[in-house]
């Protein structure tokens, strides 16, 4: 019986179509429109304009250093907190795992506006934090509207929604070690901390970078905890690139400058991706 050879690229060829107009077609347009600026009620071909206008731009630098320091600060954080959780749910002394693992990943599928707005509740000035450490003696503060705390609060709302994401991801690469590795470790005597750090880190170094590159493009990305907590404020203290550019697109409809800034996103994730590699891929 004779193939039709061409008949798997019909099944995919829906699927190939929405993946062009909806994903490939905004990219290429988006760049293009980086190079543009709205002249005389239609875009006019500007060249570099938009991205020379980012070097003397106070508050893109402003953005990107707020975005730079939440991403050294809550990154490394939150993937040592998700390998030490993976690492204690994994053991065999442990009961109710299943409630547990559960209870920790709840906060990953809750929604981005409803879990900013349940934090915004609770580190208001007369919020639950405050009450809480008005029982211990200490001073209220200001969560929200000091530019220190308000990046402090973000960076604790960040860790607490995607902590239980990257647990379950290193507690199902945990799951597919070899117990022969830990055995050998046991006959020459190590103990749980020697083990954790000499076995089992390395053994999910490339989880732990893919883990660490996802987490560093969602922080580049970075919109609903500051959009819905501070607005990015404040006084721009928790501005940043993804807030900023949403800023320019949809309030002041500068969608030329604001694909400037996203292409400008975009190759920052692509210069980090790389020195991740680089630094902590495998060598061969």
């Amino acid at each position: 019986m004779k193939t039709n050879k061409s008949l798997p690229y019909l099944f995919i060829a829906p699927a190939l179509l929405l993946f062009a107009l909806f994903t490939i077609y905004p990219i290429f347009s988006s760049f293009v429109l980086s190079f543009q600026s709205m002249e005389g009620g239609k875009y006019v071909f500007t060249g570099l304009s938009n991205y020379t206008r980012l070097l003397g731009d106070d508050i893109f630098w402003k953005a990107l250093g707020n975005t730079g320091i939440i991403l050294i600060v809550q990154v490394p954080v939150m993937i040592l907190l998700a390998l030490v959780l993976a690492n204690a749910l994994n053991s065999q002394l442990l009961r109710l795992k299943g409630f547990f693992r559960v209870s920790f990943f709840l906060p990953a599928v809750t929604s981005l506006v409803a879990y900013s707005i349940l934090f915004s509740i609770i580190l208001q000035d007369e919020g639950i934090m405050n009450t809480i450490l008005g029982f211990f003696g200490i001073d209220a503060i200001r969560w929200l509207g000091d530019p220190f705390w308000a990046k402090v609060s973000i960076i604790v709302a960040m860790t607490w929604r995607w902590t239980g994401y990257n647990m379950v991801i290193f507690l199902a690469a945990l799951q597919s070690l070899s117990h022969e590795v830990y055995e050998a470790a046991d006959l020459d005597g190590a103990n749980r901390i020697q083990k954790f750090f000499h076995v089992t880190v390395p053994q999910l170094k490339p989880v732990i970078l893919f883990a660490t590159i996802l987490s560093t493009i969602g922080t580049l990305q970075l919109f609903d905890e500051p959009f819905n907590l501070t607005k990015g404020g404040p006084a721009d203290s928790t501005m940043t690139l993804g807030l900023y550019i949403y800023q320019n697109g949809f309030k002041y409809f500068d969608f030329g400058y604001a694909s400037a800034i996203a292409y400008v996103v975009v190759l920052l994730v692509g210069i980090l991706t790389f020195f991740q590699f680089k630094f902590t891929g495998d060598k061969s």
